[in-house]
């Protein structure tokens, strides 16, 4: 199996070459793809050296699957590319989660529900994927009728220059500011930008993946805050269940 991984130099992609030599998958090949500036860099994978290949290249040959994780203008222009080829594409971006002509899934609740048809996947935020590993078996056992959520959530989130913002400010150092406030030592109540309601784009992403996934009746509202940590989002969550339930039980039901 040939894989192509774009967005390859980012914090995800990395992760992705990471996690594939920590699982031990094995693929014949791994080709790797991103921005002009990114071009015949070399990254280490498996005692190799990988090169950075440019994204007009990422047509020339055929890839059995594709993990994107470049944004949603890229994810956009190519994925469509590659899947009349025939390859099979995981996108990390925002671009295809709320398309009704694509599904969003998390192998472990919805994963049944792919077919052979099924080219261009999405995959949801990540907070979204962490409440609804905890949501799932709750909804099946006892009908969840509303969610409260706080999400409590690491630079890493919004990628390497956020990163540096928090190492250089604790450091007492000059910062490039991707936030509109000092990080170090501080908490910004707004992950992304606000929409006309006051919501920000990260607690639409909540609510509306929830409701697409596990069930759109369900009453949800979130709240995302940023925090001074480098890796590692948390949340707090309150829920109502329609049936009744017995706490013991319950936390029995989430250690399944």
């Amino acid at each position: 199996m040939k894989l192509a991984i774009v967005g390859a130099t980012g914090m995800v992609g990395r992760q992705f070459l990471k996690i594939i030599q920590e699982k031990k998958l094995h693929f014949s090949s791994i080709k790797l793809f991103a921005s002009k500036k990114s071009i015949n860099k070399k990254i280490r994978h498996n005692n190799k050296e990988l090169t950075v290949n440019s994204m007009d290249n990422l047509l020339l040959e055929h890839f059995d699957f594709a993990l994107f994780s470049a944004g949603s203008d890229i994810s956009r222009k190519w994925a469509p590319k590659l899947a009349e080829k025939g390859c099979r594409i995981v996108d990390n971006s925002s671009c295809w989660r709320m398309s009704k002509k694509h599904k969003l899934i998390i192998p472990e609740i919805n994963g049944k529900t792919l077919t052979k048809d099924d080219f261009i996947i999405a995959n949801p935020n990540c907070s979204t994927i962490q409440l609804l590993m905890v949501l799932y078996p709750l909804h099946e056992k006892y009908k969840i009728e509303r969610v409260v959520v706080s999400t409590y959530q690491s630079v890493s989130g919004t990628g390497n220059k956020a990163v540096l913002q928090l190492q250089r400010e604790s450091k007492e150092q000059p910062a490039k500011m991707v936030y509109s406030h000092p990080i170090y030592n501080n908490l910004i109540p707004q992950c992304d930008v606000f929409d006309k309601g006051g919501y920000t784009k990260e607690e639409l992403k909540i609510v509306n993946e929830t409701k697409k996934i596990l069930d759109k009746k369900i009453k949800l509202t979130a709240t995302a805050v940023r925090v001074p940590v480098h890796r590692c989002h948390s949340e707090s969550v309150n829920i109502s269940f329609f049936k009744e339930f017995q706490l013991e039980e319950l936390k029995k039901n989430l250690k399944k």
